[in-house]
């Protein structure tokens, strides 16, 4: 298979200073790769943007209308969340639901993302908690499906448990491979993280948007997810973060979530397509560039929602004092399959 592709320079003034390197892929609903740079079938972790799958078994259990858990709960299961004051509150709300305290989380603590947030916490003479991790909410969705299997939370986290194996199950199912080819890892919070080829990640996502083909519960599962997720943005990522700007700019047209080192996966529902962009180096910075410039060359952006992901698509560098000294800009052009 094809090596990695330039995807992304950095200039400071006009001397390309540095660039990044990397792997994309645009699969429809039968799996089949249409678009690509890269190698398509570039084996990486799914890191984060594997939570909207993971969610998946939260809601087919039924855990959902049991606890009661709101659209907006729901959404905060999926997310990579800033950890703002919204996102928080949201997680002990459905933490509360479900009968238990921040004390069960197994995440750790770390920093809000949201810079505003870490300040707030550092003017109180706070520390961060549980609820700051921006995994919080796919946590106390594993507590949530441990409830409504009947099995003890009290170690969710482990990989032969029963809620780790139903969602190890989920993503082999959607990604239409075995469980047992799914390279296993400890992600960041502690849970298990699934190593793939990235266009079996494209193929669950085009699923995930355009569930047709799936078992009625898992269809009813992933539309659950996808209205909560359209209706509540913020609740997936927050303030001045791409997944939220992107499903806003796109009134929901296009749904996608970022994962840790530079890894993005995305859905659009309407044209049966998912994709996913995987940096080399896991740059976050260019990350979004490549995504925006990969939904502009498929024609999937129209031109005001391009106008609003400009700081994302072409950042301009700045120094301390907030001059512009340089640009970060993608230069690749996307392969379609078979040409």
């Amino acid at each position: 298979m094809p090596d990695s592709e330039l995807l992304v320079r950095v200039f400071r003034g006009t001397l390309c200073e540095c660039s990044h390197r990397g792997h994309m892929v645009v699969t429809d609903l039968q799996g089949r790769i249409l678009h690509f740079a890269g190698n398509p079938r570039h084996i990486t972790f799914a890191r984060s943007s594997a939570k909207l799958l993971q969610a998946i078994p939260v809601v087919e259990s039924g855990a959902v209308e049991k606890y009661g858990l709101s659209e907006r709960e729901t959404a905060v299961i999926c997310a990579s969340h800033n950890g703002e004051e919204e996102h928080t509150a949201t997680v002990l709300s459905i933490l509360s639901k479900l009968g238990c305290t921040p004390e069960a989380l197994l995440c750790g603590a770390h920093e809000p993302f949201h810079p505003g947030a870490a300040e707030n916490l550092r003017k109180r003479g706070a520390a961060p908690s549980v609820l700051h991790n921006n995994c919080s909410g796919k946590h106390s969705g594993m507590l949530a499906l441990a409830r409504q299997l009947g099995v003890s939370g009290s170690r969710y986290t482990a990989p032969e448990h029963p809620v780790q194996q139903r969602m190890l199950q989920t993503v082999s199912a959607m990604c239409g491979l075995s469980a047992e080819s799914i390279i296993l890892g400890t992600d960041g919070c502690g849970v298990p993280v699934f190593g793939l080829p990235i266009d079996r990640l494209a193929y669950a996502f085009a699923r995930f948007g355009a569930p047709e083909g799936l078992p009625p519960e898992r269809q009813a599962a992933c539309r659950t997810l996808l209205r909560a997720i359209r209706r509540y943005p913020e609740m997936l990522a927050g303030h001045d973060r791409y997944d939220t700007l992107l499903i806003e700019a796109t009134q929901g047209r296009v749904v996608g979530k970022m994962g840790a080192e530079g890894i993005f996966a995305l859905t659009v529902p309407e044209s049966g397509l998912g994709m996913v962009v995987k940096i080399e180096d896991g740059s976050a910075r260019a990350l979004y560039p490549a995504v925006t410039e990969a939904l502009l060359q498929l024609g999937l952006l129209r031109p005001g929602e391009a106008g609003r992901l400009s700081e994302f698509h072409k950042p301009v560098l700045k120094n301390w004092r907030g001059d512009p000294v340089g640009k970060i800009e993608p230069d690749f052009l996307l392969h379609s399959a078979g040409s």
